[in-house]
């Protein structure tokens, strides 16, 4: 096993950066691993490039581990939103969501919507941007056969409560953004039909990464409408004639995936397995509990959830109306990377966020609080 202090140690984030939730810088391990396949398919010596196939194996097998899905139930994506729109372009009936859910889930809903016919969008009412059972529960329609939820909103930072969700909607399909969270969160994946994640933020292993995982439920309700020639049951390339999709995740492939792409998805993921995702969690939750404590401190409003069992890796601030552009200049000035949307400020730290970083962090919210 390897510690969350050696974890960490693989990273050479700079200082002040608070922004984990839009994208996770990766570290030499990834990096490495990304060279050396680079470096094959630059040369491509006689029999290398065959190597390159066993990449799909390895970044399934990784996210089989974390997530409790099985490696045949998981396909490879190069970003949650095409993950997403084959899930929604797949569905017939009634799905329900927040209209303030990732525009990537609303879009994906809309489109198949507008250009299918058979399905269409039940429009969930939020707790203050929370969708929790209780607020889920009476809205739900004997139409609804699927629930879109992400596992940790972008906007609020809110944990949401999959087990208490899936006990609510019974048998209808759960299906999970899990972006915002997967990687540092310790979910309980088992309970959704479908799960879709990039691995450009908190997983660390940059863009052109993702993967969709569907439960046999979810592969025997959805369609795969978007099946390209490498998603068939044949061994060998079909030649002039066009065959069905394979019954399972692997239909939802459209042409050959990016192998190095892979690799850097599979080698972060098997770091964080090294570790743990449970100890990543607890690290992190110290590192959050600061960024609130110091928030506190300077009287900066905290409008994210202060329970650890509602709150993952993102703080939310709102300062007065008047104060927002002071307090967003003050983080600027100091260096402290963060994003701003909506009045609201998003602080993300990761567990490689350092003694600097929240003493730049500090010096920001005193230079706030003296211009205040």
């Amino acid at each position: 096993m390897t510690t969350v202090d050696e974890f960490a140690t693989r990273f050479s984030d700079e200082p002040g950066y608070f922004d984990f939730a839009r994208s996770g810088p990766i570290g030499r391990t990834v990096r490495e691993e990304e060279s050396a396949l680079s470096s094959l398919v630059g040369r491509s010596r006689f029999g290398t490039l065959d190597a390159l196939d066993q990449e799909d194996e390895r970044v399934r097998t990784a996210v089989s581990v974390l997530t409790g899905f099985r490696a045949d139930q998981v396909v490879f994506q190069p970003n949650t939103s095409q993950g997403l729109m084959h899930a929604m372009f797949g569905l017939t009936g009634e799905i329900a969501l927040s209209p303030a859910e990732f525009p990537s889930n609303t879009f994906a809903v809309t489109r198949a919507a507008e250009s299918l016919g058979v399905l269409s969008p039940l429009w969930l009412e939020t707790d203050h941007g929370r969708l929790t059972p209780g607020n889920l529960r009476a809205q739900l329609t004997s139409a609804t056969v699927a629930v879109v939820v992400s596992l940790v909103d972008f906007r609020t930072g809110y944990l949401v409560d999959l087990e208490g969700i899936r006990q609510v909607i019974g048998d209808r399909l759960l299906i999970v953004d899990a972006i915002q969270g997967f990687g540092v969160v310790d979910a309980p994946y088992e309970v959704a039909d479908v799960v879709v994640s990039g691995g450009q933020k908190w997983v660390r292993a940059g863009w052109g990464t993702g993967f969709l995982a569907l439960s046999d439920r979810a592969v025997d309700a959805l369609v795969p409408v978007f099946s390209g020639f490498v998603a068939t049951d044949s061994e060998t390339m079909p030649m002039d004639e066009v065959l069905p999709p394979m019954h399972g995740a692997g239909a939802y492939r459209i042409s050959n995936p990016d192998p190095v792409a892979q690799a850097r998805l599979a080698t972060a993921l098997e770091e964080i397995a090294e570790v743990g995702v449970a100890e990543i969690n607890a690290r992190l939750a110290e590192k959050i509990t600061r960024v609130v404590d110091l928030a506190d401190e300077f009287a900066i409003g905290v409008v994210s959830s202060r329970s650890e069992s509602e709150r993952a890796g993102i703080v939310v601030l709102e300062p007065e109306v008047d104060q927002l552009t002071v307090l967003t200049a003050s983080l600027h000035n100091h260096g402290v990377t963060v994003t701003t949307r909506d009045g609201r400020v998003r602080v993300s730290p990761h567990v490689t966020t350092d003694e600097e970083s929240f003493a730049m962090l500090k010096a920001a919210f005193v230079s706030f609080a003296s211009a205040v």
